[in-house]
């Protein structure tokens, strides 16, 4: 591929006679452009105003090569030429250049487009999936300052192990072992944590150890899960159309689920309603059921579990009783300043007569990689 840099102010040109002519941008449609625009330029360089041109009409334009790039999590452009990456460690700034305001709001359009969603002054914001499985939000200017802001969440391409995750410092050895004893039990759990702890990556890791005799049944807003096991069924939500229709919810999608013989059922992130059918289905004979949930720490899980209870009409002492009959253990994860993930704790859940839920500490993870067994880890340090 040409590495040839091309002028913005060329590449504008050069786009603007392809526009007129209808043209496609072919090397010989790209050349007679450039020769009626009276530059006269080598192959090297109408070859790089081809792959720019293709890169805006195809691709992610100038973002492609982030896309592509082993290791990058995050993509996260702050209106033009003002790009942030993470890789893992925190986020750093990258020298790429994405074009004028102009440039950076055609391709927030056009990546909403190709997932079948309008982005414009009337709608100036949007949440998608891309087709590679790439999470992708933008808010238009001038919503948005600086300028058009741009958030990819580039999927793992890799399933972490539990070894792997062990060698990245995510999680100690004995813990390893306590995690295959949980899921081995058939234990129901959630993993917490915020946004970016890694709690996809390890329920990735989770579901992959599971036997290969089970039926995975996977519901997701957007389908990011990928775990390496040979028998997996995917419900994906759709969001309503620009008339406002066709919508297919998780809480939908729940439901379907367990008409489908799961022997475990996963919600890849439990965020609404959708949460008192999967605690229906815990309490109703389906074992080993998992998914994430956003909380701060373990012991606000319950907190977190009574407001996504409340969008469907449950009272706190209901969603209560519900979680501490279906749910057994929460993981949660954490995010340390310098972007280094790690497993923190896992608690259990229980409930006393007319008292609320609440977490019991059963492992606690410290950052030297060492752990602390509590007396409520007896309900998975040893596999029944």
């Amino acid at each position: 591929m040409s590495t040839a840099v091309v002028p913005a102010d060329l590449l504008d040109r050069v786009r603007g006679t392809l526009a007129l002519t209808g043209a496609e941008p072919t090397p010989v449609h790209v050349a007679a452009a450039l020769r009626a625009d009276g530059t006269i330029c080598g192959d090297a360089m109408v070859l790089a105003v081809v792959s720019a041109l293709r890169r805006e009409a195809l691709g992610a334009g100038p973002l492609d090569s982030l896309l592509g790039e082993p290791g990058i999590t995050d993509i996260l452009v702050n209106g033009p030429d003002e790009v942030y990456i993470d890789r893992g460690q925190g986020l750093e700034f990258i020298a790429i250049r994405t074009g004028d305001e102009q440039a950076v709001r055609r391709l927030a359009v056009r990546l909403a487009a190709a997932a079948g969603r309008r982005l414009d002054d009337s709608t100036p914001y949007v949440d998608v999936r891309l087709s590679d499985g790439t999470r992708f939000h933008a808010v238009l200017a001038p919503i948005a300052a600086p300028g058009t802001c741009l958030s990819l969440r580039v999927p793992s391409r890799k399933v972490f192990t539990l070894d792997d995750l062990i060698t990245a410092g995510a999680l100690p050895p004995a813990g390893a072992e306590i995690l295959r004893n949980l899921l081995d039990s058939r234990l129901a759990f959630l993993i917490s944590g915020g946004t970016g702890t890694g709690k996809t990556t390890l329920l990735n890791s989770l579901l992959s150890l599971t036997n290969p005799a089970e039926r995975l049944v996977l519901v997701e807003d957007a389908g990011e899960l990928r775990p390496d096991h040979p028998h997996v069924v995917r419900l994906e939500a759709r969001p309503p159309n620009i008339e406002g229709a066709g919508e297919i919810s998780l809480r939908d999608l729940v439901r379907q689920a367990l008409r489908m013989r799961p022997d475990r059922l996963v919600v890849g992130e439990v965020r609404g309603a959708e949460v008192v059918d999967l605690l229906t289905a815990l309490n109703t004979g389906h074992e080993g059921g998992c998914g994430t949930i956003h909380a701060n720490s373990a012991a606000d899980v319950p907190t977190r579990l009574e407001a996504l209870g409340a969008l469907a009409g449950l009272s706190q002492s209901a969603i209560h009783s519900q979680a501490a009959s279906a749910l057994h253990a929460v993981i949660h994860l954490t995010r340390a300043p310098s972007g280094q993930r790690r497993v923190a704790e896992i608690h259990t859940l229980s409930k006393s007569p007319g008292a609320p839920l609440t977490t019991h500490p059963a492992v606690t993870f410290h950052p030297n990689n060492t752990h602390t067994v509590h007396p409520a880890a007896h309900l998975f340090t040893t596999t029944p």
